[in-house]
């Protein structure tokens, strides 16, 4: 109450922002008479003046009244569109580094015109981050039209842009391009061994079209390239046919966390089928330390069967097993589910299992984007996850005032007992509208559900479109087709989001339909445009778009984006949400106390309550979920914090090391540091002769650098020190005479690079085992992600002395028989796999090891004893890099 006192007196912190930015909107509008006298060339030469004014010394911020002057007259010659005041005052918020939050038809595409144009004035690039292909080459060719007025360059990065072409790209003044595709690049990059086949340059500015879905949809699904590794179909075929004879009550499911624990029945039955399969020992047990690979594929599978169903969270095509984004209901290309989930699946699909990988490279959108020293975003919604994007990215959302006020009639939800009693209110809600040939959207959270609504509407004899993951190419022509009068169509969630439902129906789409590739006459277009005015009266006369809400979804987001698609500026519109008891979200999340109250009052399954309560209580449900989901990405992220700094200074030494030219100085202060390293470690300062351990120093030396050492009686360590530089000094400089001194040094480059690569792959697979098991630390009052920094950072600094020490030992025993392929050559991508879930790596438990065979050891860890019976480290033996 005090909130709303304070909002309606002070206003609100967008209110506050918005009127500090209106002289600066004064300032604009006061130019426009004077920019719009100019001609053509008068106008280009502008944006020459502005750079110049750039280099001379002045700010962004001196040039911005012009700059954002020309664009909107730019726009005006080129696209036939002036820009809103409330799109330039979008326009100030997205260069001040903020989130525009505008309503669904607002123009958010011709804002973000404004701020790309005068950021590109600087020359270091502008990149517009968009959820799709189809968007980025939409947008790119549509405001490019503004841009190369100006002489600006525009690119567009899509899917299949080929590799030869991205450093062009890049190398635009503005560019647009997905989300996957920005840090798939930047993943790659640092995956190459030659500074000039990098395509990123450094980052400048970014702005991401539907900020809330990239930034916090999607903030849980890391970018992952990653490798061959061991892997077992037959292991996950046999877990599954486990699975598949278990009984309800040897298992207990929890929803919420998706997460499954076997009951103590469940224990015993489970490790007999186990044993009887041979997957462990007959006197091991389940939960033995060798085992535990086993429950955990166990859980896996009990999962794919009992809680990821088809066509709701994913679906089967061309015999592969396709997620489907719980959010926009599209399929995600590319993204599998991570530690065996996803192998688990396809076992019980009965499709072809894919391999495993292992981690090559991985970075989560929250990091990724947190590099842009400069980022804004824009949506409809973002107020609702306002205090995350502030807290994690620094963003702050402002709400920018809609051009004409929304008139959309937004009524209670109604509330069902049964989802038969609901979907019988859906029809003749339906039936009712399209009788009088009103336009209606029927919003759907799953695959599922939007194919039973569609059969229940074809029994009835309704003409309607579907829209899902499944028919996803088809969106953006169906969705601009939804305000046509009688247009009936059902989209699970926000599929066709980008595309505005226009009233009447969209004119470019019907003309490029009716074309076929070929020019239509004249006439027979004004035709066309005439018969879509007439149809745009007809639906305002009968109320506008109505949009019908099956249910609710766990985010107000989502229902917001659904409901936004009506009442597009200033139309008239109509929204509905019908749920019942039996509802995901109120069966999971909180309906006991409505199902409670609905019973007091006697509720028969065809009747319906509608209550402004039922709407705030619903509300509140959501709002736990959220702040669940916020905790979790959160937590997720102080995780990743760390693997993020590791990961700077990681890629930091590759660029370093692709940027050196001569690795001679480098190598030999290693050496030194190496050997003082050993010296000290098996001759203690102050100590006797007798005590030094000469026979294990002679050993690590032959080890390392593979020649003979010893110490003569009465050496002082100063002397045994300075001979071992003398003697590792003469072994590179024989190698340097050999091999030649560019041969050499290209060796060395190689040995750096390939080194730090396969280390930090490792350390990677490390981490991700230790995060695994981090948090039962929590059982011992220890924090884990405490925990988690400490192993994490000691883990760290052992890659670092293990990776200098291989480093030396391959350069020093390096033999080169043939010449030297180009560096360009080890960036093939040919053996990588890119996902945007982690595919965790499992070694094949059914495989008998060969101590004489190495391809029958599987995945070793670097300090397990080695395969090979030598009672040596495995980093010691088989596993040097040599």
């Amino acid at each position: 109450m005090l909130k709303y006192i304070a909002r309606k007196v002070f206003g609100t912190r967008s209110e506050k922002i918005l009127k500090s930015l209106n002289p600066v909107l004064n300032k604009i509008n006061n130019f426009e008479k004077e920019i719009s006298a100019l001609s053509n060339d008068e106008l280009k030469a502008k944006t020459k003046e502005f750079k110049d004014r750039l280099k001379n010394g002045q700010a962004l911020d001196d040039i911005i009244v012009e700059a954002f002057a020309v664009v909107r007259e730019t726009a005006k010659r080129v696209l036939g569109e002036r820009h809103y005041d409330v799109q330039i005052l979008g326009g100030l918020v997205l260069h001040k580094g903020m989130i525009t939050e505008m309503k669904t038809g607002e123009g958010k595409t011709l804002v973000s015109s404004l701020p790309v144009y005068l950021n590109a004035l600087t020359g270091k690039g502008v990149h517009v981050v968009t959820v799709n292909d189809y968007l980025a080459k939409r947008d790119s060719e549509w405001m490019g039209k503004i841009y190369e007025f100006h002489n600006l360059s525009v690119g567009c990065l899509v899917n299949n842009t080929p590799e030869e072409e991205k450093k062009r790209v890049y190398e635009c003044d503005i560019v647009y391009g997905t989300n996957n595709e920005f840090g798939f690049d930047y993943l790659r990059d640092n995956l190459k061994h030659n500074i000039n086949s990098l395509v990123q340059r450094e980052f400048n500015f970014a702005i991401i079209d539907e900020v809330d879905s990239i930034l916090i949809d999607e903030a849980r699904t890391p970018l992952i390239i990653s490798g061959p590794s061991f892997s077992s179909p037959e292991l996950y075929i046999k877990i599954n046919n486990i699975a598949s004879l278990l009984y309800e009550d040897d298992y207990e499911l929890d929803e919420k966390s998706k997460s499954v624990l076997f009951t103590d029945k469940g224990n015993e039955r489970v490790e007999q089928l186990i044993k009887d399969l041979g997957l462990i020992k007959k006197d091991s047990s389940l939960y033995d330390i060798e085992s535990m690979d086993i429950v955990h594929h166990l859980n896996q599978a009990i999962k794919a069967h009992k809680i990821f169903k088809l066509d709701t969270d994913y679906i089967i095509k061309d015999g592969k097993v396709l997620i489907i984004d719980e959010f926009t209901g599209r399929i995600m290309d590319g993204r599998r589910y991570s530690e065996g989930l996803h192998q688990a699946i396809e076992a019980k699909e009965k499709v072809s299992i894919q391999d495993e990988n292992q981690t090559l490279a991985s970075i989560t959108f929250q990091n990724y984007f947190r590099m842009y020293p400069k980022l804004a975003g824009m949506t409809g919604t973002a107020m609702t996850e306002a205090q995350e994007l502030l807290s994690i990215y620094n963003l702050e959302v402002v709400q920018i005032p809609t051009n004409i006020p929304v008139t959309r009639i937004d009524e209670h939800d109604v509330i069902y007992k049964t989802e038969n009693a609901k979907n019988d209110a859906i029809l003749e809600e339906v039936k009712k509208a399209h009788d009088k040939l009103q336009p209606i959207l029927i919003g759907t959270i799953s695959i599922e559900k939007s194919e039973h609504i569609s059969k229940i509407l074809r029994k009835n004899g309704i003409k309607h479109n579907v829209l899902n993951a499944k028919l996803h190419e088809q969106e953006a022509d169906v969705i601009a087709q939804a305000g046509r009068p009688g247009a009936v169509t059902i989209a699970t969630n926000m599929a066709g989001r980008g595309t505005d439902i226009k009233l009447g129906g969209n004119e470019e789409v019907i003309i490029k339909a009716k074309s076929m590739g070929k020019i239509i006459p004249d006439p027979e277009v004004e035709l066309i445009k005439q018969q879509i005015q007439q149809d745009r009266k007809k639906v305002l006369e009968i109320g506008g778009l109505f949009v019908i809400g099956t249910e609710r979804h766990e985010s107000r987001r989502i229902d917001n984006q659904l409901r936004g698609r009506a009442g597009r500026q200033g139309d008239a519109g109509r929204t509905k949400f019908f749920l019942s008891l039996e509802d995901d979200l109120m069966r999971i999340f909180g309906s006991v106390k409505i199902g409670n109250f609905l019973g007091k009052l006697g509720l028969k399954d065809d009747e319906a309550i509608e209550h402004p309560w039922i709407n705030k209580s619903l509300e509140k449900a959501q709002q736990k979920v959220e702040s669940r989901n916020y905790e979790i990405r959160k937590n997720l992220l102080k995780f990743d914090d760390v693997m993020n700094e590791q990961r700077k200074v990681v890629y930091e030494q590759r660029i370093n090391i692709m940027r050196e030219e001569k690795f001679d100085d480098i190598i030999d202060e290693k050496v030194k540091v190496q050997n003082k390293y050993l010296i000290n470690k098996f001759i203690l300062d102050k100590s006797f002769e007798e005590e030094w351990e000469k026979k294990e120093i002679s050993h690590e030396i032959h080890r390392i650098y593979g020649v003979d050492f010893y110490i003569e009686e009465g050496q002082k360590k100063a002397e045994i020190l300075s001979k071992l530089n003398d003697l590792t000094a003469e072994i590179f400089q024989n190698k340097r005479k050999q091999f030649g001194d560019e041969v050499f040094n290209e060796a060395l480059k190689r040995i750096f690079l390939v080194t730090l690569d396969q280390f930090w792959k490792e350390h990677l697979h490390s981490l991700d085992r230790l995060k695994a098991g981090i948090n039962l630390r929590a059982y011992g009052q220890k924090d884990p992600l405490n925990e988690y920094k400490f192993e994490a950072f000691k883990l760290f600094e052992d890659m670092f002395l293990e990776l200098d020490e291989n480093i030396i030992c391959t350069s020093a025993k390096i033999q080169i028989s043939h010449e030297l392929s180009n560096l360009d050559e080890l960036d093939s991508m040919g053996n990588i796999h890119e996902s945007k879930k982690e595919v965790s790596s499992l070694i094949d438990n059914q495989k008998s090891t060969d101590p004489n065979n190495s391809n029958t050891w599987g995945k070793v860890a670097r300090n397990e004893p080695c395969p090979c019976g030598s009672n040596k480290k495995y980093k010691h033996c088989h596993g040097m890099l040599i």
